[in-house]
């Protein structure tokens, strides 16, 4: 059957897939194996050694394809342009590579911590990156910082924490117009390919923590990428191989059978999320609450454009500074407070002591990722019930 076919619901169900064709299973199996018999040397089956070859990450792979429409056939590509990593930061040091030594980079100011560390503290010393950090959602600021000598730019959209909203569209043009041989990158974690899909904007490739929305349940980590440019997929192809970074099985059938809810999930996260942040907005003890559903957002209209759904994360500013935020974390019972989001549990954090301490002070205070700043990521449990968990909490 053609999977492009299909909508989104179906997609998650059944692209990249098909019943084993020896027992009827539905679901592929775990296929550990290290290596595979040759009928004569370079005679196979398509499968030679476990690093390149593996039919349970393959699936995942042209899962991830299937989803970000790629358009590349699997004639031109064996899993259709699509990518599995042992990690999020695994796919992204990537596409880093793909960056001679020296080579300017654009990345957006507010980015996950880890991947601000990497950028900075691994690679600018080591592989001598030219690094500039601006924000994106401003036209000006895109113009000053694309040269004709740009290799990469990376975008997150909405970002960690502060969910910025950077319109994907506007980008491309500005840098195929400024910077026409960079390589443009998303990060779409927060958004997943149910509410955006970067490369049907103009993007080359897009990014995913897997770890997050689209495992959906806390128990596997993994990074994905798909590209909808051939020779891009040739690259990463033989970089995967190279490098060996590649997920293992497991947690690849762990994503796959992730995946099969994401549409529902992602329906009940985003559902659940207007209507505590529009609790959080009007409530006396939080300053500002932030999230792209709201009216309030500076970047509201490009968001409703841009995206099917605002998705399932709020960052709220409290009034009072670390020690009201404090109480505040410790007293939620519902809320789990912890670092990633994403997953059916509730999760919340805060980002200045965990997931962002890697960044610099003087950015994060420049940022505004201050000490009355809390993320949360918004779950599937009844909502009323969250409601009701964060106001004893700020109670």
């Amino acid at each position: 059957m053609d999977h492009s076919r299909l909508r989104d619901a179906s997609k998650v169900v059944h692209a990249g897939q098909a019943p084993d064709p020896s027992t009827g299973a539905v679901m592929p199996s775990i296929s550990v194996s290290t290596t595979y018999v040759q009928e004569s040397p370079g005679v196979h089956k398509g499968y030679e050694y476990a690093r390149p070859h593996n039919p349970t990450r393959y699936a995942l792979e042209r899962m991830i394809a299937g989803l970000e429409n790629t358009g590349i056939s699997l004639g031109d590509d064996v899993t259709g342009g699509g990518f599995a990593f042992v990690s999020g930061l695994a796919s992204i040091a990537t596409m880093l590579d793909f960056v001679p030594h020296g080579g300017r980079v654009v990345a957006m100011d507010d980015l996950y911590g880890g991947t601000g560390r990497l950028i900075r503290m691994v690679r600018t010393p080591s592989q001598g990156i030219d690094a500039h950090f601006v924000d994106l959602t401003s036209d000006g600021a895109i113009k000053d910082a694309l040269t004709p000598d740009t290799k990469l730019v990376w975008v997150e959209t909405p970002t960690n924490p502060l969910l910025k909203v950077v319109d994907l569209a506007k980008i491309a043009v500005i840098a195929k117009a400024q910077a026409p041989d960079a390589i443009l990158c998303c990060d779409s974690t927060f958004a997943t390919p149910m509410l955006q899909r970067p490369l049907e904007l103009g993007f080359d490739v897009v990014m995913h923590s897997s770890t997050k929305y689209l495992n959906g349940h806390s128990d596997a980590v993994g990074g994905l990428l798909a590209t909808n440019r051939q020779d891009l997929a040739e690259r990463i192809r033989y970089h995967q191989n190279a490098v060996g970074a590649s997920m293992s099985p497991f947690d690849a059938y762990l994503t796959l059978r992730g995946i099969k809810t994401l549409h529902v999930r992602m329906q009940r996260h985003c559902q659940s999320a207007v209507e505590i942040a529009t609790f959080l907005e009007n409530h006396p003890k939080i300053e500002r609450t932030v999230y792209p559903g709201l009216s309030s957002h500076p970047q509201h209209e490009i968001a409703a454009k841009q995206m099917d759904g605002f998705s399932g994360i709020i960052t709220i500013y409290m009034n009072g500074g670390l020690d009201e935020s404090r109480r505040f974390l410790e007293r939620v019972k519902i809320f789990a407070l912890a670092e990633s989001l994403g997953g059916v549990e509730s999760l919340i954090e805060h980002p200045a002591i965990m997931t962002h301490a890697s960044v610099p002070p003087e950015m994060r205070t420049q940022l505004g990722i201050s000490d009355s700043l809390i993320r949360l990521s918004v779950g599937v449990e009844d909502t009323q019930d969250l409601i009701d968990d964060l106001s004893q909490a700020l109670g």
